[in-house]
């Protein structure tokens, strides 16, 4: 056993610090502001200003609706533009993690591509109108928007190695000299024939598939990548059994959501802004699996819902560390963090709260699945912060269903009653 987890640990180090998902996940942590914004301006247009809301007693619903264009306008600069958000990003932290000079420009060259591998001429349904009619000269944010987002990841990996290995050549570089030149001069020369070339390559295979197959990028990646990894993510068991791997990692003290996270956030975050602009709309809400959903409904305190460890504890431990211990860990369990108590106990590699530690993510995920199915909650369509505390998050989560917030006090209960056995047992064998 001790060598099974010495070498799942060399293993997950390697996964963790591999050069590509690292800067996955950097480019994700730098956009989530942005996402947070548009969720909470989704919030706010969709629930507080509805025109046909609750404040359309005090103000008049005209008024409402002219306010909305504000939320409206800061979705459209958010998520409208997250395919290019995260290309920028993606391409600006692979460039610094291989300790490129100059990072920005590979990340510019990354915005470029992206519009360039939009198609010249797209379907648009005007403004009252039932149909789509052809037009040119305009930028989708269907196409800048989630859906792009595999486009985004894709292109900027690589592109990025593209423009670093033509960078590397001498031969490939102009070089000046002279201190009255800015060093922003010197740099733009350097890479002037790198970016060139890799625009080009990439330009010119955009063209021949369009050409020879009448296929375009977007619809290249989203058959070949995107659709796999979609359903192995958001279908149920798919989702479940990541989750259960990731809370098993972290119960020998691994950060699974480290390793995991760059193969499920961009799934997840999709989803999450297909809700959002589907609630928006008005529409009908897409998917129940998405980066909320897990969050509210599968870390609450923490990751193996250790906030409903915490009561447990203070119900039924008496032992004077472990309350101790409790007593510290609720203010940040409150928030979701839960290192306090993962390490302090400690779960990690203590077998009887490890079982429990590992079940209860799933478990909980599994019943919240099943409520939404069965519209006994509602879908999660406003992206919240994951520190936001339990019940106010799955009230704000859900836009405003409180079914929402009293079914996570329900799963903290069930999540209570399943640690309980457990640290009795727990209790016996320190004792």
């Amino acid at each position: 056993m001790k060598k099974f987890v010495e070498k799942l640990g060399w293993l997950s180090q390697k996964l963790g610090n591999q050069i590509h998902l690292k800067s996955m996940r950097d480019a994700f942590a730098t956009i989530l502001p942005f996402i947070m914004l548009a969720g909470f301006m989704v919030l706010i247009n969709n629930v507080i200003i509805k025109p046909d809301g609750f404040m359309s007693n005090v103000i008049s619903s005209e008024t409402l609706a002219n306010w909305q264009q504000l939320g409206n306008s800061i979705v459209n600069g958010t998520l409208g533009i997250i395919t290019i958000l995260i290309g920028a990003s993606v391409s600006y932290f692979l460039a610094q993690n291989r300790q490129f000079e100059n990072p920005f420009a590979p990340a510019l060259q990354t915005i470029a591509l992206i519009v360039i591998f939009i198609p010249l001429t797209n379907d648009v349904i005007p403004v009252g109108a039932q149909k789509a009619v052809e037009i040119g000269g305009v930028i989708p944010t269907a196409l800048t928007g989630s859906a792009g987002m595999f486009v985004g990841i894709v292109t900027a990996l690589l592109s990025t190695e593209l423009f670093i290995r033509f960078s590397q050549s001498e031969r490939l570089k102009i070089k000046i000299s002279g201190d009255s030149v800015p060093p922003a001069v010197i740099k733009s020369f350097n890479v002037l024939i790198p970016t060139m070339l890799t625009v080009l390559v990439f330009a010119f295979v955009s063209f021949l598939l369009t050409q020879l197959f009448s296929l375009n990028i977007y619809a290249l990646i989203g058959t070949i990548i995107q659709k796999p990894l979609t359903f192995l993510v958001t279908s149920v068991p798919g989702f479940l059994a990541l989750m259960t791997i990731s809370q098993m990692l972290y119960s020998i003290g691994i950060a699974g959501s480290g390793i995991l996270g760059p193969i499920m956030d961009p799934v997840l975050l999709a989803n999450m802004q297909d809700n959002m602009t589907a609630y928006a709309n008005n529409a009908a809400i897409p998917h129940i699996i998405n980066t909320t959903f897990r969050d509210i409904f599968g870390v609450m305190g923490g990751g193996g819902n250790t906030i409903a460890l915490l009561i447990a504890i203070f119900i039924w431990s008496k032992r004077k560390d472990y309350r101790e211990i409790a007593a510290l860990s609720s203010a940040p369990g409150l928030f979701n963090i839960n290192e306090p108590v993962v390490f302090g106990l400690p779960i990690v590699y203590n077998l009887s709260l490890m079982i429990p530690f590992i079940i209860s993510t799933p478990l909980c995920l599994l019943l919240a699945y099943i409520a939404t199915k069965i519209h006994m909650i509602s879908e999660v369509v406003v992206m919240v912060p994951w520190t936001t505390p339990v019940v106010a998050s799955g009230f704000l989560a859900t836009g405003g269903d409180w079914r929402a917030a009293v079914f996570q006090v329900f799963l903290v209960g069930i999540c209570v009653l399943l640690y309980l056995p457990f640290l009795k047992v727990n209790d016996r064998i320190k004792a």
